[in-house]
């Protein structure tokens, strides 16, 4: 187990339990409980949103429904608009006021995945991305979510798609990211590196690289004295492609987020008691993984039945 996991073991286990988590309706939410978190609100994402305060949130971790996939039975529910460029519009709304609600240096991890159309791929977490840019976000990364376990595909004529996409944007230039708490173990030295010669390549002046010698001559990689800052004792920094396989709630017919791809989501963006929103709460699988690590959380659901599954998480 490596230091970071162990630091996140001890935080779980050190987070205040709570008796459980209340459902507002929408006549209440202006009566809940903004900055103490730990409830959920039924009503849909955009207007609940936007009867939220300013600038009190640390970070949003969320999943919307994707285009055309399915039908969750509810009135105004996103995903079912007629075309992609409507739904494409209704997102950039909804995270307008999403970014009123984040706290200056908050940040947004979105997930998204793509749909086919008429044997096209309309590239729609790309396009999304690009308007909530336009719209004033700041694109920080993007992440590729490599499901090892995904469905099969009967396609012939093209790969079959085994990954989804999760951006990273932030409010302002200025913001909260705690990389130390998501670095990942070293692997230069072990049996998974393409390093050869291993700490030769960095202290010798003018050395070559494992990539050719692709920065042969870069002063910056080959100084002995780099060497402990480019093997931080925590791990190396977190790289963009996460192995994480899909996941299921017991109680749930449909796919759920998995606890470990949003785990780093909220360790790197919100500190410890911080408020974690998730404005498509669904199962409320981000609510579970902000109270194991000790952060707080606001779940927002427009169908009373996902309401009260999540609920039931919450449970002691």
């Amino acid at each position: 187990m490596s230091l970071v996991e162990i630091d996140n073991r001890k935080r779980a286990e050190e987070a205040p339990l709570f008796s459980g988590a209340k459902i507002y309706g929408a006549d209440e939410i202006k009566v809940a409980p903004w900055n103490l978190g730990n409830f959920i609100v039924c009503g849909d994402a955009h207007s609940t949103l936007s009867e939220m305060p300013e600038n009190f949130a640390n970070v949003m971790v969320t999943s919307p429904p994707y285009y055309g996939q399915r039908d969750y039975g509810v009135t105004g529910q996103v995903g079912v608009e007629s075309n992609p460029a409507d739904y494409i519009r209704r997102i950039v709304e909804i995270f307008r006021e999403a970014r009123r609600v984040l706290r200056h240096d908050g940040t947004l991890w979105l997930n998204l995945g793509d749909k086919y159309l008429d044997g096209q791929l309309l590239g729609l977490p790309w396009r999304v991305a690009l308007a909530l840019s336009d719209d004033g976000w700041i694109l920080r990364s993007d992440v590729i979510w490599h499901k090892a376990n995904a469905m099969p595909s009967s396609v012939k004529n093209r790969p079959t798609t085994d990954h989804e996409y999760i951006f990273m944007f932030s409010k302002n230039g200025d913001y909260f990211y705690d990389a130390d708490s998501i670095r990942e173990p070293h692997v230069t030295f072990s049996e998974n590196s393409k390093m050869r010669g291993g700490r030769r390549h960095l202290a010798k002046k003018n050395g070559t690289t494992p990539e050719a010698g692709k920065n042969s001559g870069n002063q910056n990689l080959h100084r002995g004295d780099n060497w402990d800052k480019m093997f931080h004792p925590l791990g190396r920094n977190k790289r963009t492609v996460w192995q994480v396989p899909l996941s299921k709630f017991r109680d749930a017919h449909f796919a759920v987020f998995p606890e470990k791809l949003i785990q780093p989501c909220i360790l790197a963006g919100c500190p410890r008691d911080g408020v974690v929103i998730d404005p498509f709460f669904g199962s409320g699988t981000t609510g579970a993984v902000a109270r194991n690590n000790g952060r707080r959380f606001i779940g927002v659901e427009i169908n009373p039945d996902y309401c009260k599954m999540a609920q039931q998480r919450f449970v002691m």
